[in-house]
């Protein structure tokens, strides 16, 4: 896989600090950014909970205060914009003639989101292979879930590694349904800066086909991604870093508080035509997509000696040398 998938992110290396787990430095994020914990772990549960999840392992995943889902709420990646789908906003000039950003601005934040999701899936698919040994037998010490998996973007049990690396590959799909107009509707009166247009959309996005893209070169897969993306688009200006590392001025801009995000069912946007429950509703449909793919993979990318069936087992189940 190559070193950009080391467990010391390329990308976005946080700060020295952020060698303590994750139970740590619980209570780092605002919740103004983002889904609340609380959401995230009802939508991850609904998506997965089907899916023959044992209890202590769903919980590693899904926890709304400590689980993989949450991780990228704490420390420095909360100040990441492309973690939580942010600053990929845009007016078409029939809304506002002079709005400060292009379309071809909010795409590359968009595809920026989906690059951080691509990057920590191909890294669970590759530490997915140390969870069995070659004949397909599960590895109990690489599959064990106590003690707790710390998300501290660290070398550590194979086990841990994938949840860590599906959480934080997932949270920013879920975080796009509240952050963006997806699935919303407009409130009454004038659409422009402080009311965005809503796209009313009720399926899952193209652009999110993430094992997919997995596996194509990031040109390729931007250039289908971008062939996606309505032109409408928007997700809210938040003051964290951009694609570029700059933290972002959202003056003039479509903002994330107080105009788009439906992070809780108590913003203006989410009251509107039931906006919040619409993007709750195909977050989870998203995520159910994102496992099930993500398992196709795992067939396509190990396919001997029943390796693959036998890594989804250990991923989903809490006594996996025993069970599987």
């Amino acid at each position: 896989m190559g070193s950009n998938l080391s467990r010391r992110r390329h990308l976005y290396a946080p700060a020295a600090g952020l060698a303590l787990s994750c139970s740590v430095v619980l209570g780092a994020a605002t919740p103004a950014q983002a889904f609340s914990g609380g959401n995230h772990e009802r939508i991850t549960r609904a998506a997965l909970g089907a899916g023959g999840w044992h209890p202590n392992s769903l919980t590693a995943m899904a926890d709304g205060n400590s689980g993989a889902i949450v991780a990228n709420d704490h420390g420095e990646y909360f100040g990441i914009g492309k973690l939580h789908c942010d600053n990929a906003d845009y007016l078409d000039p029939r809304y506002d003639s002079r709005y400060p950003r292009t379309r071809g601005q909010a795409d590359a934040e968009i595809v920026d989101c989906i690059d951080s999701s691509v990057h920590n899936v191909k890294r669970a698919l590759a530490a997915a292979d140390r969870l069995v040994d070659a004949n397909g037998h599960v590895v109990a010490a690489q599959t064990a879930i106590s003690p707790a998996c710390d998300w501290n973007d660290r070398p550590g049990r194979a086990k841990c590694e994938v949840l860590e690396d599906l959480g934080r590959g997932w949270h920013q799909i879920e975080d796009f349904y509240a952050h963006s107009n997806w699935v919303d509707q407009a409130g009454p009166g004038a659409v422009g800066v402080r009311n965005p247009p809503g796209l009313g959309r009720t399926d899952l996005p193209a652009f999110f086909s993430i094992a997919r893209y997995s596996s194509m070169s990031r040109d390729d897969w931007a250039r289908d991604a971008i062939g996606h993306i309505p032109h409408d688009l928007a997700t809210g200006c938040y003051p964290d870093r951009d694609h570029t590392g700059t933290v972002s001025d959202c003056a003039n801009r479509v903002t994330h508080d107080g105009v788009l995000n439906k992070d809780t069912k108590d913003t203006p946007r989410s009251a509107v035509g039931h906006n919040f429950d619409r993007a709750n509703d195909l977050a989870v449909k998203d995520i159910a997509r994102q496992w099930q793919q993500f398992k196709d993979e795992l067939h396509r990318k190990y396919p001997n000696n029943g390796r693959a069936d036998a890594m989804i087992c250990a991923i989903t189940h809490d006594h996996p040398d025993k069970t599987c």
